[in-house]
């Protein structure tokens, strides 16, 4: 049923600026500071589902403004091109092979040379990774931040000033929904209170918990019917 009602607005691209700080706002900091001086490698480590990814790939979004730049996902690294990257952001380095190593190795000296923007993840500091031990030392060389899930309170904040951005008021029933019976990462949620949207103009009808309800019974029914 959430997959199905994500169709109609599909998660908005992952940008520094739709990202939902909460206690991560030094984070979101350190990565913007990195793009304007290109001086400090930037280092950021937490669970899944924290928003590493989301702060990743907003700052390989950033960093292509006049520079060649590329989000990197360390399962399905591409190094092909590496040496031709005036930028990047490597998403959970733990994962990396023992070539990928070497790779990342030699464009975070390709990087620092050229004062090229860089940031990477992992789920623990750099010198708890089971990483080359030079490797370690290069990730571990500029500002290690850790990113922390957002709680209830912080996700129910975001979702709000979601809303009222687009001129919405969200019932606490709705919000307590949103939260309990589906994905529960910012991206998914949001996409969610989109969908919501667009079936309210659709219907004429207030974003409320029946009008989700009814949506989703009716997506439901549809898809049984095909």
């Amino acid at each position: 049923m959430q997959q199905l009602l994500l169709e109609l607005a599909p998660p908005p691209p992952p940008t520094l600026e739709n990202f939902s700080p909460g206690k991560n706002g030094a984070a979101l900091k350190a990565l913007r500071e990195a793009l304007e001086s290109g001086e400090r490698f930037v280092f950021i480590w937490g669970p899944h589902g924290s928003g590493k990814t989301h702060l990743l790939r907003g700052f390989a979004e950033a960093a292509k403004a006049g520079r060649a730049a590329a989000y990197i996902p360390a399962s399905n690294a591409d190094w092909a091109r590496a040496g031709a990257l005036e930028a990047a952001a490597v998403d959970d380095v733990a994962r990396l092979d023992q070539p990928g190593q070497v790779a990342l190795f030699d464009l975070c000296n390709l990087l620092r040379a050229s004062n090229g923007p860089f940031a990477a993840s992992g789920e623990a500091p750099p010198t708890l990774l089971a990483l080359r031990p030079d490797l370690r030392s290069r990730l571990a060389s500029g500002i290690v931040l850790q990113i922390h899930s957002l709680n209830d309170a912080e996700k129910a904040a975001a979702l709000r000033e979601h809303a009222a951005a687009r001129g919405l008021a969200l019932a606490e029933d709705l919000i307590r929904h949103l939260l309990t019976h589906f994905d529960r990462d910012m991206g998914t949620q949001i996409a969610m209170l989109d969908a919501l949207d667009r079936v309210s103009l659709e219907r004429k009808r207030p974003i409320t918990l029946p009008l989700l309800k009814d949506a989703l019974r009716g997506l439901g029914e549809r898809e049984a019917s095909s």
